[in-house]
């Protein structure tokens, strides 16, 4: 009898938290938006946060909302464009896959320094410190925080800069927004050139602190065709819009800075300095 009567207690008590939990399901239920569901399940879900919010789950809600485009996500590109402006019911144009890139070509051989640092590996902490060790204003300081910060794996350090390596790139733009000098772009991911200098002193002071630095000739914008590339604020820059990788800036450019890349026919992808 007193199993019998165990047993019922036990019974009584599970049907009477099955009731207490569907009443709390009832009173407490948050409607799933469906649209920002499918709008999340077409991200990557790398949660980079180069979308600007939080996370995967913040932009999707965002982009719902209309708080964000439908091209938001970098990283999906054009294809996860595509699925997002279908669900949105909206029209996507052309999606230009962008790709960071450092630009800076000041390595530890080239560039001068202004003291020798030893402290915390990290870029912002050393930038506190008159601006890092290098003594270009705009000079990457080469400790590394962009590398540390990317969540693919994409940048490492050589010689003193950050390099980016193009193949793992995915254009998220987290480095970008870790630099403290402010020298990372992103470039269209197919641009095959770029000027590895963001220097904005005067030539003369260029060629005192940097072997390498822009010195604002204007002999790549005299011999740029296309006029892609222009000189402004004692430095070369390149309109992309205009640029067809014609590499007559590259062969043009006294001080070997303006950068170029592509795949060779073995298919390796090389990054190249012109010398001079």
């Amino acid at each position: 009898m007193e199993i019998i009567i165990t047993v019922c207690v036990f019974l009584g008590l599970g049907a009477l938290m099955g009731i207490l939990l569907a009443v709390s399901a009832k009173l407490f239920h948050v409607p799933v938006n469906e649209r920002v569901s499918a709008i999340r399940a077409c991200m990557p879900g790398a949660n980079c946060g180069g979308c600007g919010f939080s996370g995967c789950d913040g932009a999707a809600e965002a982009i719902e909302k209309g708080d964000a485009p439908v091209t938001a996500c970098t990283v999906g590109g054009a294809e996860v464009a595509r699925q997002i402006g279908e669900i949105m019911g909206v029209e996507v144009g052309e999606v230009v896959r962008m790709r960071a890139q450092v630009m800076c070509s000041g390595t530890v051989e080239a560039a001068q320094k202004k003291y020798v640092y030893e402290g915390a590996e990290d870029c912002t902490q050393a930038a506190a410190i008159g601006g890092g060790n290098k003594l270009c204003p705009d000079g990457c300081i080469g400790l590394g925080t962009c590398a540390a910060h990317c969540p693919f794996g994409a940048i490492f350090i050589r010689d003193g800069v950050a390099v980016v390596d193009h193949e793992k790139c995915m254009g998220c733009g987290v480095c970008v927004a870790h630099c403290p000098k402010g020298i990372i772009k992103l470039i269209p991911f197919d641009s095959a050139h770029w000027v590895g200098c963001m220097s904005r002193d005067k030539g003369k002071d260029v060629r005192a602190y940097c072997d390498v630095g822009c010195i604002a000739c204007k002999l790549c914008e005299k011999g740029c065709e296309a006029g892609a590339i222009t000189v402004g604020d004692n430095v070369a820059s390149i309109d992309y819009s205009k640029c067809v990788d014609c590499g007559k800036c590259v062969e043009k450019c006294p001080r070997g800075i303006i950068w170029s890349a592509g795949r060779q026919s073995n298919g390796e992808f090389v990054i190249k300095r012109a010398k001079k």
